[in-house]
C-alpha cells in the first residue's frame, strides 16, 4: 500500500509537470507564432474584418492603417509570449504577460458579438460560422490558460517560491538555504 501511495504522488507530480509545461509554454508558443504571423500581408488582411467591425479596435485600425495595426499587434503578441515564457526567471514577467494575454482574449472574444459570424443558413444564433465564430470560440480555453498562468505566478510571488521545477507539485516548496544576514556567534554583519 505504501508503494501505491508513492506511485500515486509521483503520477500526480508528473501530471502537474505536464500541465505546467503544456499550459504555460503552449500559450507562449501561440502568442509567439501568431505574433510573428502578424507581420505578413496575409495575416494583416485576415484580421481586417475583425478589427473593422469592433468598436474597441476600429478606431486604431483607422488611425494606423492595416499594416501598422497588424505590426503593432504582432509586437504586443510576441512580447506577451516572451513574458509568459520567462516564468523560470521571473514570476513578475509572467504576471505581466498573463495580464496581457487575458486582455487579448477578452478583446478577441468580443469579436464574437461585433463581427458577423452567425450562420444564417442554420437559422442564425447560436449556430456559429467557421470564421470568425468557431475560430474565436477557442479563445475561451486560452483565456482559462492565461488565468491559470496568472494565478501560478501570483502564488509564487506571495509565497516567495523559487521558479517552478517540473518535478514539483503546485504549492510544494523546495528546501532553501538559511538566509544570509543573520548574526552568527562572534560575527557582526
Amino acid at each position: 500500500m505504501k508503494i501505491r501511495g508513492q506511485t500515486g504522488r509521483r503520477g500526480d507530480r508528473n501530471l502537474c509537470s505536464a500541465e505546467a509545461i503544456l499550459l504555460r509554454y503552449g500559450l507562449a508558443l501561440i502568442f509567439l507564432w501568431i505574433g510573428a504571423m502578424k507581420f505578413t500581408a496575409y495575416e494583416a488582411e485576415g484580421i481586417r474584418p475583425l478589427a473593422e467591425n469592433s468598436p474597441l479596435m476600429s478606431w486604431l485600425l483607422a488611425a494606423l492603417g492595416i499594416r501598422a495595426y497588424s505590426n503593432l499587434l504582432g509586437v504586443i503578441e510576441i512580447a506577451t509570449g516572451v513574458l509568459l515564457a520567462l516564468r523560470p526567471v521571473s514570476a513578475w514577467a509572467t504576471v505581466i504577460g498573463s495580464g496581457m494575454a487575458i486582455a487579448t482574449f477578452l478583446t478577441t472574444l468580443t469579436f464574437l458579438f461585433t463581427t458577423p459570424g452567425w450562420e444564417q443558413s442554420l437559422g442564425g444564433f447560436p449556430a456559429l460560422s467557421a470564421l470568425p465564430g468557431q475560430f474565436l470560440l477557442k479563445d475561451v480555453v486560452l483565456l482559462g490558460a492565461a488565468v491559470w498562468a496568472l494565478r501560478e505566478a501570483l502564488t509564487a510571488l506571495r509565497t516567495r517560491e523559487p521558479a517552478p521545477r517540473f518535478d514539483q507539485m503546485p504549492g510544494q516548496t523546495s528546501s532553501r538555504p538559511v538566509r544570509e544576514g543573520r548574526q552568527q556567534a562572534g560575527h557582526q554583519l
